[in-house]
């Protein structure tokens, strides 16, 4: 097919009554969109009043549950078993599309070699945006961040809440890995990363593209805004960055990593130094510390996961059975 045939199924995924409005909203921004989906599918992570409810009063939207382990990568593989059409692409449950979203994502598709598109993610802030949040770490609150190109370019993974497949991709490769991703609110992420990843390897000369004219809005709660949050998502990153590594390689695990940390964060401490220094900017300061504290959370998370898995497998070692050789008999 070529990009203009192409016709999208859309996958959204949630778990929590508690956001009942965002969804209605996200839901509505793809039933607008200026190039209609072939479906909106809402898969229910083990929830069967929202299920319920969702049934109930979303009209045309293809409500499933979510048949696999809770979190994330079950709900979203429960999505994509029912979709119908050549692309499959995904938006979270509090985020909003703009109306071009799914016409911007076509285009990337008329290139035979892009096997995923995504887009911008733009954070709305419910309850302001504190002056010490960076944006080398929007990352933490499921948004683009600064580092990320400015124009259409291929990149190592995909955004979670905003991007899509061809759906050969998960034919061929089996779907989203669970024990990796995130279950209900627990910090953690990166199963469209190991996705992305497996797709690079298995497909070397395909590409993944990275489309900001796709833009999405994603709602930032005011819980995700706080010093505690911060702390235990980045630790959560390294935790879930340990994980993958063990299944794609080190080096195609971390290769975006090592990037962002030797060029993008140094210049985010030294610009945000910069900016106190000239103008007196405590809030400037609160980025620099942040910016490192940012980093220095997520390696204590890798390394624990690292070390904690070493261990285990030296422990299982050394209980395997040691078998004595008799002397043969004469």
């Amino acid at each position: 097919m070529t990009a203009p045939t192409l016709d999208f199924s859309v996958v959204i995924c949630a778990y929590t009554e508690d956001r009942w409005d965002d969804l209605v909203a996200a839901v509505q921004s793809v039933q607008h969109q200026t190039a209609a989906p072939r479906e909106v599918i809402l898969a229910v992570d083990h929830n069967p009043a929202l299920r319920d409810r969702a049934r109930a009063l979303l009209g045309e939207v293809v409500v499933t549950e979510n048949a696999e382990a809770r979190g994330l990568s079950g709900a979203r593989n429960s999505g994509v078993a029912l979709a119908r059409g050549a692309v499959i692409a995904f938006l979270d449950d509090d985020a909003i599309a703009a109306p071009d979203w799914l016409a911007r994502l076509r285009q990337g598709y008329a290139r035979q070699d892009v096997m995923g598109v995504g887009g911008m993610i733009s954070p709305i802030w419910s309850g302001g945006r504190p002056g010490w949040f960076p944006e080398e770490f929007l990352w933490v609150v499921g948004c683009t961040y600064r580092g990320m190109p400015q124009t259409a370019s291929p990149v190592r993974n995909l955004l979670g809440a905003n991007m899509s497949f061809r759906r050969e991709i998960f034919d061929a490769l089996g779907g989203f890995r669970t024990g990796i991703g995130r279950v209900g609110t627990r910090p953690v992420g990166c199963e469209e990363t190991e996705l992305c990843i497996r797709a690079r390897q298995r497909w070397p000369q395909r590409v993944l593209l990275y489309e900001p004219a796709a833009q999405v809005l994603h709602r930032v709660p005011a819980t995700r805004t706080q010093w505690r949050y911060f702390r235990s998502r980045c630790f959560a990153e390294g935790l879930s960055k340990a994980l993958v590594t063990r299944h794609v390689g080190a080096a195609d695990g971390l290769a975006s990593e090592w990037a962002h940390t030797l060029r993008v964060l140094p210049r985010g401490v030294a610009v945000a130094m910069g900016e106190a220094a000239l103008r007196r900017e405590v809030s400037a300061l609160g980025r620099a510390g942040a910016i490192t504290a940012g980093l220095a959370a997520a390696t204590a998370g890798y390394l624990t996961t690292s070390l904690t898995a070493r261990l285990v497998k030296t422990r299982e070692g050394r209980d395997e059975p040691r078998h004595s050789v008799s002397a043969p008999t004469p």
